[in-house]
C-alpha cells in the first residue's frame, strides 16, 4: 500500500493515523519531495474519475486561476502533473491496482479492515 499526499495536510494525517492505529503497513510519497507524473495520474484515472482526482477546491486551484481556463481532461492531467497540489489528498494505492481518494473513517474500515 502506498499513500500519496503531503505531510502537513490534515486529511492525509487522518489516513496515516488510521493505518498506524490498525497496524497496516504503508509507504508514503510526499508530493513536496517526490513529484507524481502524468503516467501515474493516468494509471489512477483508470480507477477513479478525473473530477474526483482533480482538486478544484484548494488554494492552489484558486491561486492559479484555473477556473478561468475551462480545462478539459488532458489539461487537468497536465496541470495535476505540473502541480501535485491539485491532486485530491490522500491518494491510496492498494491491492491489485485499486485506488482510494480522500479520507472517511467508515469507508476505511470497510475497505482495509
Amino acid at each position: 500500500m502506498t499513500i500519496y499526499g503531503i505531510k502537513t495536510c490534515s486529511t492525509v494525517g487522518k489516513a496515516v493515523k488510521f493505518m498506524k492505529a490498525h497496524e497496516i503497513a504503508f509507504d508514503f510519497v510526499d508530493y513536496k519531495k517526490e513529484s507524481v507524473g502524468e503516467e501515474k495520474i493516468k494509471t489512477w484515472l483508470k480507477k477513479v474519475e478525473i473530477d474526483l482526482l482533480f482538486n478544484n477546491r484548494g488554494k492552489k486551484y484558486r491561486d492559479l486561476k484555473l477556473k478561468e481556463l475551462n480545462l478539459d481532461t488532458e489539461g487537468k492531467i497536465t496541470w495535476m502533473a505540473k502541480e501535485n497540489y491539485l491532486l485530491k489528498r490522500p491518494v491510496i494505492e492498494f491491492g491489485e491496482g485499486e485506488v482510494l481518494l480522500g479520507f472517511g473513517e467508515e469507508r476505511y474500515q470497510n475497505t482495509f479492515l
